[in-house]
Protein backbone atom coordinates (compact mmCIF):
# COMPACT_ATOMS: atom_id res chain seq x y z
CA UNK A 1 0.00 0.00 0.00
CA UNK A 2 1.21 3.47 -0.66
CA UNK A 3 2.28 4.98 2.55
CA UNK A 4 0.00 8.19 4.17
CA UNK A 5 1.62 11.71 3.19
CA UNK A 6 3.90 12.96 5.32
CA UNK A 7 2.63 16.08 8.01
CA UNK A 8 4.15 18.00 10.61
CA UNK A 9 2.30 16.59 13.61
CA UNK A 10 2.80 17.63 17.40
CA UNK A 11 1.51 14.50 18.56
CA UNK A 12 2.08 11.18 16.49
CA UNK A 13 -1.73 10.07 16.47
CA UNK A 14 -2.86 13.68 16.04
CA UNK A 15 -5.82 13.51 13.17
CA UNK A 16 -6.52 9.39 14.00
CA UNK A 17 -9.77 8.52 15.99
CA UNK A 18 -9.81 6.30 18.73
CA UNK A 19 -12.99 4.02 19.55
CA UNK A 20 -12.80 1.98 23.02
CA UNK A 21 -14.66 -0.94 24.59
CA UNK A 22 -14.23 -3.55 26.64
CA UNK A 23 -13.31 -4.08 30.28
CA UNK A 24 -12.07 -0.45 31.59
CA UNK A 25 -9.03 -2.60 33.64
CA UNK A 26 -8.21 -3.66 30.48
CA UNK A 27 -9.27 -0.72 28.18
CA UNK A 28 -8.50 1.94 29.99
CA UNK A 29 -4.58 1.89 30.37
CA UNK A 30 -4.43 1.49 26.92
CA UNK A 31 -7.37 4.37 25.93
CA UNK A 32 -5.43 6.77 27.82
CA UNK A 33 -2.19 6.60 26.38
CA UNK A 34 -3.96 6.66 22.88
CA UNK A 35 -5.58 10.18 23.76
CA UNK A 36 -2.27 11.06 25.53
CA UNK A 37 -0.55 10.57 22.10
CA UNK A 38 -3.08 12.62 20.31
CA UNK A 39 -6.19 10.39 19.34
CA UNK A 40 -9.39 11.75 19.63
CA UNK A 41 -12.25 9.55 20.73
CA UNK A 42 -14.46 8.33 17.81
CA UNK A 43 -18.66 8.92 18.76
CA UNK A 44 -20.35 6.15 19.18
CA UNK A 45 -18.05 4.06 19.78
CA UNK A 46 -19.36 0.08 20.58
CA UNK A 47 -20.12 -1.56 23.68
CA UNK A 48 -18.43 -4.05 26.07
CA UNK A 49 -19.20 -6.93 23.72
CA UNK A 50 -19.81 -10.50 24.82
CA UNK A 51 -16.81 -11.97 24.95
CA UNK A 52 -14.60 -10.17 27.95
CA UNK A 53 -12.37 -8.90 25.59
CA UNK A 54 -10.86 -5.51 25.55
CA UNK A 55 -11.31 -3.97 21.92
CA UNK A 56 -9.44 -0.59 20.76
CA UNK A 57 -9.62 0.36 16.92
CA UNK A 58 -7.82 3.50 15.62
CA UNK A 59 -8.60 5.11 12.12
CA UNK A 60 -8.24 8.57 9.92
CA UNK A 61 -5.19 10.69 8.90
CA UNK A 62 -4.94 8.38 5.98
CA UNK A 63 -3.84 5.51 7.81
CA UNK A 64 -6.04 1.93 7.09
CA UNK A 65 -7.83 0.87 10.34
CA UNK A 66 -5.69 -0.31 13.19
CA UNK A 67 -7.55 -2.96 15.83
CA UNK A 68 -6.25 -4.76 18.96
CA UNK A 69 -8.17 -7.16 20.78
CA UNK A 70 -7.16 -7.53 24.83
CA UNK A 71 -8.07 -10.70 26.95
CA UNK A 72 -7.21 -11.71 30.35
CA UNK A 73 -5.77 -14.85 28.93
CA UNK A 74 -5.03 -16.55 25.48
CA UNK A 75 -6.47 -19.78 26.80
CA UNK A 76 -10.26 -18.81 27.89
CA UNK A 77 -10.53 -22.02 29.07
CA UNK A 78 -7.35 -21.12 31.76
CA UNK A 79 -9.53 -20.30 34.41
CA UNK A 80 -7.78 -16.90 34.43
CA UNK A 81 -10.10 -14.12 34.11
CA UNK A 82 -9.02 -10.96 35.66
CA UNK A 83 -6.15 -9.34 37.69
CA UNK A 84 -5.89 -11.57 40.79
CA UNK A 85 -6.00 -14.74 39.06
CA UNK A 86 -3.30 -13.57 36.05
CA UNK A 87 -0.91 -12.78 38.94
CA UNK A 88 -1.33 -16.29 40.91
CA UNK A 89 -1.18 -18.51 37.72
CA UNK A 90 1.73 -16.48 36.16
CA UNK A 91 3.84 -16.28 39.38
CA UNK A 92 4.27 -13.02 39.75
CA UNK A 93 2.26 -13.48 43.50
CA UNK A 94 5.30 -16.27 43.69
CA UNK A 95 7.99 -13.56 42.87
CA UNK A 96 6.49 -10.43 44.93
CA UNK A 97 6.16 -13.20 47.95
CA UNK A 98 9.89 -14.40 48.73
CA UNK A 99 10.10 -11.10 50.90
CA UNK A 100 7.39 -12.56 53.20
CA UNK A 101 7.99 -16.32 52.38
CA UNK A 102 4.57 -16.87 50.90
CA UNK A 103 3.06 -16.02 47.53
CA UNK A 104 1.28 -12.59 47.89
CA UNK A 105 -1.06 -10.47 45.62
CA UNK A 106 0.33 -6.88 44.42
CA UNK A 107 -2.72 -4.49 45.31
CA UNK A 108 -1.95 -2.72 42.26
CA UNK A 109 -2.98 -3.66 38.71
CA UNK A 110 0.39 -4.58 37.36
CA UNK A 111 -0.98 -7.22 34.80
CA UNK A 112 -3.83 -5.11 33.40
CA UNK A 113 -1.19 -1.75 33.33
CA UNK A 114 1.05 -3.69 31.74
CA UNK A 115 -1.24 -5.36 29.24
CA UNK A 116 -2.46 -2.03 28.01
CA UNK A 117 1.17 -0.38 27.65
CA UNK A 118 1.51 -3.12 25.26
CA UNK A 119 -1.08 -3.14 23.26
CA UNK A 120 -0.10 0.43 22.72
CA UNK A 121 3.19 -0.75 21.34
CA UNK A 122 1.31 -2.97 18.98
CA UNK A 123 -0.80 -0.30 17.22
CA UNK A 124 2.10 2.25 17.57
CA UNK A 125 4.37 -0.59 15.58
CA UNK A 126 1.17 -1.72 12.90
CA UNK A 127 0.98 2.29 12.42
CA UNK A 128 4.74 2.68 12.01
CA UNK A 129 4.93 -0.35 9.72
CA UNK A 130 1.64 1.37 7.48
CA UNK A 131 3.59 4.77 7.44
CA UNK A 132 6.70 2.69 6.18
CA UNK A 133 4.76 0.91 2.99
CA UNK A 134 3.54 -2.19 5.00
CA UNK A 135 -0.16 -3.66 5.78
CA UNK A 136 -2.23 -2.96 8.05
CA UNK A 137 -2.60 -5.59 11.13
CA UNK A 138 -4.48 -6.65 14.27
CA UNK A 139 -3.00 -6.77 17.48
CA UNK A 140 -3.89 -9.25 19.59
CA UNK A 141 -2.29 -9.30 23.40
CA UNK A 142 -3.33 -10.83 26.74
CA UNK A 143 -2.89 -10.16 30.32
CA UNK A 144 -1.11 -13.51 31.04
CA UNK A 145 1.24 -12.46 28.04
CA UNK A 146 2.18 -9.50 30.31
CA UNK A 147 2.61 -11.15 33.25
CA UNK A 148 4.89 -14.00 31.93
CA UNK A 149 7.19 -11.39 30.27
CA UNK A 150 7.26 -9.58 33.68
CA UNK A 151 8.49 -12.78 35.57
CA UNK A 152 10.70 -13.32 32.40
CA UNK A 153 14.32 -13.67 34.18
CA UNK A 154 12.77 -14.99 36.91
CA UNK A 155 11.97 -18.12 34.95
CA UNK A 156 14.74 -18.08 33.41
CA UNK A 157 16.69 -18.23 36.53
CA UNK A 158 14.49 -21.28 38.06
CA UNK A 159 15.22 -22.91 35.06
CA UNK A 160 18.84 -22.24 34.46
CA UNK A 161 21.78 -25.35 34.45
CA UNK A 162 22.90 -24.11 37.64
CA UNK A 163 21.26 -22.96 40.96
CA UNK A 164 21.05 -19.11 42.55
CA UNK A 165 23.65 -17.28 43.42
CA UNK A 166 22.36 -16.04 46.42
CA UNK A 167 19.84 -17.67 49.09
CA UNK A 168 15.89 -17.28 48.45
CA UNK A 169 14.64 -16.34 51.92
CA UNK A 170 12.11 -14.56 53.44
CA UNK A 171 13.66 -11.21 54.36
CA UNK A 172 14.17 -7.20 53.07
CA UNK A 173 14.06 -3.81 53.18
CA UNK A 174 12.07 -1.64 53.93
CA UNK A 175 14.04 -0.27 57.19
CA UNK A 176 12.36 1.58 60.38
CA UNK A 177 13.88 4.19 62.65
CA UNK A 178 13.34 4.80 66.12
CA UNK A 179 11.18 7.45 65.60
CA UNK A 180 9.18 5.01 63.11
CA UNK A 181 10.24 6.20 59.93
CA UNK A 182 10.23 3.59 57.04
CA UNK A 183 13.13 3.82 54.81
CA UNK A 184 15.20 2.50 51.91
CA UNK A 185 18.98 2.10 51.73
CA UNK A 186 20.80 2.09 48.17
CA UNK A 187 24.28 1.94 46.81
CA UNK A 188 25.98 0.41 44.28
CA UNK A 189 29.46 0.68 46.14
CA UNK A 190 29.84 -2.29 48.86
CA UNK A 191 32.55 -0.08 50.79
CA UNK A 192 29.48 2.91 50.89
CA UNK A 193 27.68 -0.11 52.40
CA UNK A 194 30.23 -0.88 54.77
CA UNK A 195 30.83 2.35 55.78
CA UNK A 196 26.91 3.22 56.42
CA UNK A 197 26.49 0.51 58.74
CA UNK A 198 29.67 1.47 60.42
CA UNK A 199 28.40 4.82 61.13
CA UNK A 200 25.08 3.17 62.87
CA UNK A 201 27.71 1.08 65.00
CA UNK A 202 25.99 -2.18 63.22
CA UNK A 203 27.72 -5.58 64.36
CA UNK A 204 30.50 -6.08 61.79
CA UNK A 205 29.95 -9.78 60.87
CA UNK A 206 25.74 -8.91 60.22
CA UNK A 207 27.70 -5.58 57.71
CA UNK A 208 29.61 -8.56 55.80
CA UNK A 209 26.37 -11.30 55.74
CA UNK A 210 24.09 -8.26 54.62
CA UNK A 211 26.17 -6.87 51.53
CA UNK A 212 25.43 -10.11 49.22
CA UNK A 213 21.52 -10.95 50.02
CA UNK A 214 21.65 -6.75 49.07
CA UNK A 215 23.24 -6.74 46.12
CA UNK A 216 21.08 -9.59 44.76
CA UNK A 217 18.08 -8.58 45.53
CA UNK A 218 17.30 -7.31 42.58
CA UNK A 219 17.79 -10.72 40.94
CA UNK A 220 16.03 -12.56 43.98
CA UNK A 221 13.61 -10.64 44.81
CA UNK A 222 14.24 -11.24 48.33
CA UNK A 223 17.22 -10.24 50.69
CA UNK A 224 17.44 -11.82 53.93
CA UNK A 225 19.73 -9.84 55.97
CA UNK A 226 20.82 -10.35 59.81
CA UNK A 227 18.17 -8.89 62.17
CA UNK A 228 21.17 -7.18 63.21
CA UNK A 229 21.14 -4.57 60.24
CA UNK A 230 17.23 -4.33 61.41
CA UNK A 231 17.27 -3.79 65.04
CA UNK A 232 20.39 -1.33 64.43
CA UNK A 233 18.09 1.15 62.87
CA UNK A 234 15.77 0.93 64.91
CA UNK A 235 18.09 2.16 67.56
CA UNK A 236 18.95 5.48 65.99
CA UNK A 237 16.77 8.65 64.32
CA UNK A 238 15.38 9.02 61.10
CA UNK A 239 17.84 12.57 60.71
CA UNK A 240 20.82 10.22 62.85
CA UNK A 241 20.19 7.80 59.60
CA UNK A 242 20.32 10.55 57.17
CA UNK A 243 23.77 11.80 58.57
CA UNK A 244 25.31 8.65 58.07
CA UNK A 245 24.47 8.00 54.64
CA UNK A 246 25.46 11.34 53.73
CA UNK A 247 28.49 10.84 55.23
CA UNK A 248 29.68 7.76 53.71
CA UNK A 249 27.63 7.79 50.28
CA UNK A 250 24.88 5.57 50.54
CA UNK A 251 21.29 7.04 49.86
CA UNK A 252 18.15 6.26 52.16
CA UNK A 253 14.80 7.49 51.25
CA UNK A 254 11.65 7.77 53.30
CA UNK A 255 8.93 5.68 52.30
CA UNK A 256 6.25 8.37 50.96
CA UNK A 257 2.36 7.93 51.04
CA UNK A 258 0.10 8.38 47.98
CA UNK A 259 -1.85 11.19 49.38
CA UNK A 260 1.83 13.03 49.27
CA UNK A 261 2.20 11.45 45.51
CA UNK A 262 -0.93 13.17 44.42
CA UNK A 263 -0.17 16.46 46.02
CA UNK A 264 2.79 16.76 44.33
CA UNK A 265 1.63 14.87 40.73
CA UNK A 266 2.08 17.29 37.99
CA UNK A 267 -0.10 15.06 35.64
CA UNK A 268 2.97 14.96 32.83
CA UNK A 269 2.89 12.09 30.35
CA UNK A 270 4.97 9.37 31.10
CA UNK A 271 7.41 10.04 28.05
CA UNK A 272 8.34 13.68 26.29
CA UNK A 273 8.75 13.60 22.81
CA UNK A 274 10.56 16.52 21.17
CA UNK A 275 10.74 16.44 17.34
CA UNK A 276 14.27 17.98 15.95
CA UNK A 277 15.89 18.42 12.63
CA UNK A 278 14.75 17.23 9.69
CA UNK A 279 15.06 14.82 7.59
CA UNK A 280 13.15 11.06 6.52
CA UNK A 281 14.76 7.56 6.15
CA UNK A 282 13.85 5.85 3.08
CA UNK A 283 12.87 2.44 3.97
CA UNK A 284 15.20 -0.23 3.52
CA UNK A 285 13.04 -2.98 4.25
CA UNK A 286 8.82 -3.17 3.35
CA UNK A 287 8.25 -4.29 6.81
CA UNK A 288 5.49 -7.29 6.87
CA UNK A 289 2.28 -7.16 9.48
CA UNK A 290 4.00 -9.61 12.03
CA UNK A 291 7.46 -7.51 11.75
CA UNK A 292 6.31 -3.67 11.34
CA UNK A 293 9.90 -2.47 12.55
CA UNK A 294 11.93 -4.89 9.96
CA UNK A 295 14.69 -3.01 8.48
CA UNK A 296 14.69 -0.37 11.22
CA UNK A 297 18.34 -0.32 13.39
CA UNK A 298 18.17 0.26 16.71
CA UNK A 299 21.57 1.28 18.98
CA UNK A 300 21.05 0.32 22.09
CA UNK A 301 23.11 1.07 25.12
CA UNK A 302 21.54 -0.17 28.16
CA UNK A 303 22.65 -1.52 31.40
CA UNK A 304 20.65 -3.99 34.19
CA UNK A 305 16.34 -4.11 32.55
CA UNK A 306 15.10 -0.93 31.87
CA UNK A 307 16.54 0.01 28.48
CA UNK A 308 17.45 -3.90 27.53
CA UNK A 309 13.88 -4.54 27.88
CA UNK A 310 13.27 -1.81 25.71
CA UNK A 311 15.37 -2.77 22.88
CA UNK A 312 14.34 -6.36 23.39
CA UNK A 313 10.44 -5.42 22.59
CA UNK A 314 11.74 -3.50 19.93
CA UNK A 315 13.59 -6.59 18.40
CA UNK A 316 10.37 -8.76 18.92
CA UNK A 317 8.45 -6.25 16.49
CA UNK A 318 10.98 -6.90 13.61
CA UNK A 319 14.22 -3.82 14.51
CA UNK A 320 18.15 -5.29 14.41
CA UNK A 321 18.91 -4.33 17.77
CA UNK A 322 22.74 -3.51 18.27
CA UNK A 323 24.00 -3.76 21.75
CA UNK A 324 27.04 -1.64 22.67
CA UNK A 325 28.70 -3.09 25.55
CA UNK A 326 32.34 -2.10 27.15
CA UNK A 327 35.33 -3.91 26.03
CA UNK A 328 35.34 -7.56 27.29
CA UNK A 329 31.38 -7.20 27.17
CA UNK A 330 29.07 -6.93 29.57
CA UNK A 331 29.62 -8.49 33.06
CA UNK A 332 26.21 -9.20 33.91
CA UNK A 333 26.62 -12.16 30.50
CA UNK A 334 28.26 -14.21 33.36
CA UNK A 335 25.82 -13.67 36.35
CA UNK A 336 24.55 -16.90 37.34
CA UNK A 337 22.36 -18.69 37.37
CA UNK A 338 23.28 -19.69 33.61
CA UNK A 339 22.63 -21.77 30.73
CA UNK A 340 25.17 -22.77 28.16
CA UNK A 341 27.88 -20.53 30.32
CA UNK A 342 25.30 -17.30 29.37
CA UNK A 343 23.26 -15.51 32.45
CA UNK A 344 20.00 -16.73 32.15
CA UNK A 345 18.85 -13.30 33.17
CA UNK A 346 20.86 -11.37 31.00
CA UNK A 347 19.51 -14.09 27.63
CA UNK A 348 15.89 -12.95 28.70
CA UNK A 349 16.16 -9.29 28.04
CA UNK A 350 18.96 -10.12 24.90
CA UNK A 351 18.67 -12.87 23.25
CA UNK A 352 18.73 -11.88 19.48
CA UNK A 353 20.71 -8.71 19.83
CA UNK A 354 24.19 -8.22 17.79
CA UNK A 355 26.95 -7.36 20.11
CA UNK A 356 29.48 -4.54 19.22
CA UNK A 357 31.97 -3.75 21.65
CA UNK A 358 33.24 0.04 22.11
CA UNK A 359 35.01 1.75 24.67
CA UNK A 360 33.01 4.79 24.98
CA UNK A 361 35.91 6.62 27.11
CA UNK A 362 37.84 6.26 23.70
CA UNK A 363 37.60 9.56 21.82
CA UNK A 364 38.59 6.83 18.58
CA UNK A 365 35.60 4.48 19.80
CA UNK A 366 33.04 7.48 20.41
CA UNK A 367 33.98 8.51 16.65
CA UNK A 368 32.64 4.52 15.44
CA UNK A 369 29.76 5.11 17.36
CA UNK A 370 28.78 8.54 16.03
CA UNK A 371 29.34 6.13 12.54
CA UNK A 372 26.77 3.95 13.64
CA UNK A 373 24.54 6.26 14.83
CA UNK A 374 24.38 8.01 11.41
CA UNK A 375 22.94 4.91 9.81
CA UNK A 376 20.69 3.64 12.84
CA UNK A 377 17.02 4.81 13.37
CA UNK A 378 17.40 4.44 17.05
CA UNK A 379 19.69 5.47 19.51
CA UNK A 380 18.61 4.15 23.06
CA UNK A 381 20.44 4.42 25.92
CA UNK A 382 19.90 4.73 30.04
CA UNK A 383 23.32 5.97 31.53
CA UNK A 384 23.89 8.00 34.33
CA UNK A 385 22.33 11.53 34.05
CA UNK A 386 24.43 13.99 32.42
CA UNK A 387 26.60 11.04 31.19
CA UNK A 388 25.92 11.58 27.15
CA UNK A 389 26.66 14.82 27.57
CA UNK A 390 29.73 14.55 29.08
CA UNK A 391 30.73 11.89 26.35
CA UNK A 392 29.55 14.05 23.01
CA UNK A 393 26.84 11.77 22.72
CA UNK A 394 23.91 13.37 23.49
CA UNK A 395 20.91 14.00 21.31
CA UNK A 396 22.47 16.98 19.31
CA UNK A 397 25.75 15.67 19.35
CA UNK A 398 23.89 12.58 17.47
CA UNK A 399 21.81 14.58 15.36
CA UNK A 400 24.70 16.04 14.01
CA UNK A 401 25.62 12.76 11.84
CA UNK A 402 21.67 12.02 12.12
CA UNK A 403 19.16 14.34 11.84
CA UNK A 404 16.23 11.92 11.43
CA UNK A 405 17.91 10.12 14.28
CA UNK A 406 15.44 9.04 17.56
CA UNK A 407 17.40 9.48 20.14
CA UNK A 408 15.63 7.74 23.37
CA UNK A 409 16.66 7.99 26.94
CA UNK A 410 15.26 5.57 29.89
CA UNK A 411 16.17 7.15 33.17
CA UNK A 412 15.18 7.51 37.00
CA UNK A 413 13.01 10.27 37.47
CA UNK A 414 12.60 12.28 33.58
CA UNK A 415 13.47 15.64 33.28
CA UNK A 416 13.27 17.97 36.59
CA UNK A 417 10.30 16.31 37.39
CA UNK A 418 11.69 15.37 41.35
CA UNK A 419 13.89 18.77 43.22
CA UNK A 420 16.15 16.57 45.58
CA UNK A 421 15.31 12.79 44.26
CA UNK A 422 17.82 10.13 45.38
CA UNK A 423 19.22 7.74 43.38
CA UNK A 424 17.21 6.47 40.38
CA UNK A 425 16.70 2.49 40.90
CA UNK A 426 13.21 0.70 41.30
CA UNK A 427 13.26 0.61 44.84
CA UNK A 428 14.10 4.01 45.32
CA UNK A 429 11.59 5.52 43.21
CA UNK A 430 9.04 3.34 44.53
CA UNK A 431 9.52 4.35 48.01
CA UNK A 432 9.93 8.02 46.77
CA UNK A 433 6.61 8.04 44.61
CA UNK A 434 3.82 5.61 47.41
CA UNK A 435 4.63 2.56 45.49
CA UNK A 436 5.53 0.88 48.59
CA UNK A 437 2.05 2.11 50.20
CA UNK A 438 -0.28 1.03 47.18
CA UNK A 439 1.75 -2.33 46.40
CA UNK A 440 -0.37 -3.31 49.85
CA UNK A 441 -3.95 -3.05 51.37
CA UNK A 442 -4.87 -1.76 54.45
CA UNK A 443 -3.75 -2.88 57.34
CA UNK A 444 -0.44 -3.94 56.07
CA UNK A 445 2.74 -2.16 56.81
CA UNK A 446 4.01 -0.37 53.17
CA UNK A 447 6.74 -2.10 51.69
CA UNK A 448 8.29 -1.21 48.19
CA UNK A 449 7.81 -5.23 46.15
CA UNK A 450 11.53 -6.60 45.38
CA UNK A 451 9.90 -7.77 42.28
CA UNK A 452 11.44 -5.05 40.22
CA UNK A 453 7.93 -3.52 39.56
CA UNK A 454 9.17 -0.67 37.83
CA UNK A 455 12.69 -1.49 36.24
CA UNK A 456 9.83 -4.11 34.56
CA UNK A 457 7.01 -1.48 33.61
CA UNK A 458 9.70 1.18 32.68
CA UNK A 459 10.92 -0.79 30.06
CA UNK A 460 7.43 -1.14 28.50
CA UNK A 461 7.09 2.58 28.85
CA UNK A 462 10.60 2.82 27.12
CA UNK A 463 9.71 0.58 24.00
CA UNK A 464 6.26 2.52 23.63
CA UNK A 465 7.94 5.94 23.77
CA UNK A 466 10.30 5.01 21.18
CA UNK A 467 7.16 3.90 18.87
CA UNK A 468 5.42 6.70 19.57
CA UNK A 469 9.03 8.53 18.35
CA UNK A 470 9.21 6.63 15.52
CA UNK A 471 5.72 7.44 14.26
CA UNK A 472 6.04 11.05 14.67
CA UNK A 473 9.51 10.75 12.78
CA UNK A 474 7.67 9.03 9.74
CA UNK A 475 4.29 11.48 9.80
CA UNK A 476 6.60 14.30 10.41
CA UNK A 477 10.04 13.73 8.18
CA UNK A 478 11.93 14.97 11.60
CA UNK A 479 14.47 13.43 14.37
CA UNK A 480 12.91 12.36 17.84
CA UNK A 481 14.22 13.43 21.52
CA UNK A 482 12.33 10.31 23.61
CA UNK A 483 12.57 10.90 27.01
CA UNK A 484 11.01 7.63 29.48
CA UNK A 485 11.74 7.21 33.13
CA UNK A 486 10.75 4.91 36.27
CA UNK A 487 8.83 7.92 37.80
CA UNK A 488 6.85 7.75 34.70
CA UNK A 489 6.04 3.91 34.51
CA UNK A 490 5.43 4.68 38.43
CA UNK A 491 2.43 7.34 38.14
CA UNK A 492 1.20 5.04 35.29
CA UNK A 493 0.80 2.18 37.63
CA UNK A 494 -0.37 4.43 40.22
CA UNK A 495 -2.94 6.44 38.36
CA UNK A 496 -6.15 4.85 39.73
CA UNK A 497 -4.99 5.06 43.43
CA UNK A 498 -3.20 8.97 43.07
CA UNK A 499 -6.75 9.39 41.82
CA UNK A 500 -8.41 8.32 44.29
CA UNK A 501 -6.19 10.02 46.96
CA UNK A 502 -6.66 13.72 45.02
CA UNK A 503 -10.31 13.26 45.49
CA UNK A 504 -9.94 12.27 49.08
CA UNK A 505 -11.11 8.97 49.01
CA UNK A 506 -9.14 6.07 50.73
CA UNK A 507 -6.20 5.47 48.03
CA UNK A 508 -5.11 1.65 49.09
CA UNK A 509 -7.51 -1.19 48.20
CA UNK A 510 -9.06 -3.09 51.46
CA UNK A 511 -7.66 -5.07 53.94
CA UNK A 512 -6.81 -8.43 53.01
CA UNK A 513 -7.55 -7.69 49.12
CA UNK A 514 -6.10 -10.18 46.48
CA UNK A 515 -4.72 -12.47 49.56
CA UNK A 516 -4.11 -15.95 48.37
CA UNK A 517 -5.75 -19.21 50.23
CA UNK A 518 -3.64 -21.88 51.06
CA UNK A 519 -4.86 -25.35 50.55
CA UNK A 520 -3.51 -28.32 52.06
CA UNK A 521 -0.53 -28.78 49.39
CA UNK A 522 -1.07 -25.30 48.04
CA UNK A 523 -2.24 -22.24 47.40
CA UNK A 524 -5.48 -21.03 45.67
CA UNK A 525 -6.30 -17.22 44.33
CA UNK A 526 -10.02 -16.36 44.19
CA UNK A 527 -11.31 -13.42 41.91
CA UNK A 528 -10.99 -10.19 42.86
CA UNK A 529 -14.82 -10.20 42.79
CA UNK A 530 -15.11 -13.50 44.71
CA UNK A 531 -12.43 -12.94 47.49
CA UNK A 532 -14.19 -11.99 50.38
CA UNK A 533 -16.96 -14.73 50.11
CA UNK A 534 -13.92 -17.30 49.00
CA UNK A 535 -12.20 -15.96 52.21
CA UNK A 536 -15.14 -17.37 54.68
CA UNK A 537 -14.34 -21.24 53.64
CA UNK A 538 -11.69 -23.59 55.51
CA UNK A 539 -9.96 -25.03 52.73
CA UNK A 540 -6.44 -25.61 54.50
CA UNK A 541 -7.54 -29.64 54.50
CA UNK A 542 -8.37 -30.11 50.95
CA UNK A 543 -5.75 -30.33 47.73
CA UNK A 544 -5.38 -27.66 45.69
CA UNK A 545 -7.87 -29.11 42.70
CA UNK A 546 -10.53 -30.10 45.13
CA UNK A 547 -10.54 -26.91 46.49
CA UNK A 548 -11.34 -25.16 43.67
CA UNK A 549 -13.99 -27.99 42.76
CA UNK A 550 -15.84 -26.63 46.18
CA UNK A 551 -15.53 -22.71 45.24
CA UNK A 552 -16.73 -23.83 41.87
CA UNK A 553 -20.23 -25.38 43.52
CA UNK A 554 -20.14 -21.75 45.68
CA UNK A 555 -20.23 -19.92 41.85
CA UNK A 556 -16.83 -18.85 42.71
CA UNK A 557 -13.95 -18.44 40.42
CA UNK A 558 -10.43 -18.88 41.51
CA UNK A 559 -7.34 -20.35 40.19
CA UNK A 560 -4.19 -22.38 41.86
CA UNK A 561 -1.28 -20.00 42.81
CA UNK A 562 2.17 -20.67 41.09
CA UNK A 563 4.13 -21.44 43.71
CA UNK A 564 7.58 -21.22 41.94
CA UNK A 565 8.44 -19.75 38.47
CA UNK A 566 9.71 -23.33 37.34
CA UNK A 567 6.71 -24.57 37.15
CA UNK A 568 5.39 -22.69 34.88
CA UNK A 569 7.60 -24.53 32.48
CA UNK A 570 4.57 -27.53 32.76
CA UNK A 571 1.50 -25.24 33.68
CA UNK A 572 -1.21 -26.54 31.31
CA UNK A 573 -2.68 -23.12 31.49
CA UNK A 574 0.84 -22.23 29.34
CA UNK A 575 0.93 -25.61 27.33
CA UNK A 576 3.22 -25.58 24.71
CA UNK A 577 3.93 -21.53 24.88
CA UNK A 578 7.31 -21.44 27.43
CA UNK A 579 10.38 -22.84 25.17
CA UNK A 580 13.61 -22.95 25.68
CA UNK A 581 16.09 -20.61 23.43
CA UNK A 582 19.78 -22.37 21.66
CA UNK A 583 21.14 -21.96 25.31
CA UNK A 584 18.81 -24.14 26.68
CA UNK A 585 17.37 -21.06 28.75
CA UNK A 586 14.06 -20.43 29.03
CA UNK A 587 11.94 -17.48 26.92
CA UNK A 588 8.41 -17.01 27.30
CA UNK A 589 6.23 -16.33 24.33
CA UNK A 590 6.17 -12.70 22.38
CA UNK A 591 3.78 -10.12 24.39
CA UNK A 592 1.10 -9.99 21.63
CA UNK A 593 0.94 -11.14 17.21
CA UNK A 594 0.31 -9.26 14.86
CA UNK A 595 -1.66 -10.34 11.77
Amino acid sequence: MASPAITQTAQPLEGLRLAASGPPELAGPAAAHLRLLGAGTQTGRTGPGEDGAAHLALSGAGFSAQSAHVTWAVDRASGITDEATVQAATGIMAVHGRRDGAPRGLAVDYAATATGVLAVQGLLAALVGQARGGPAARVDTSADRAGLLAVSQYLAAAGADEGEAAEIAPGGPPFTSADGTLFELETLDPGAWAAFWRALAAPSDAIRAGWRPFQFRYATACAPFPGALHTTTRAHTWQRIREAAAGTGAEVCRLRTLAERAAEHDGAAPWELAPYGSGHRIPRVTPTAARPLAGLTVLEAGRRIQAPLAAHLLGLLGADVIRIEPPGGDPLRGMPPTSSGISARWLALNRGKTAVEIDIKSAEDRRRLLGMAAEADVFLHNWAPGKAAELGLDHQDLAGVNPALVYAYTGGWGTNRIAGAPMGTDFMVQARTGVGEAARPLGEVPAPSLMTLLDVLGGLVGAEAVLAGLLTRERGGRGVRVDSSLLGASDVLLGPALRRARRGQEPRRPAGFRRPLPTADGWIAPADACGAAAAAYDLTSLPTGAALAQLRTHGLTATAVTADPADLHHDPRFAGSISRDEHGAPAVPDPWSLV
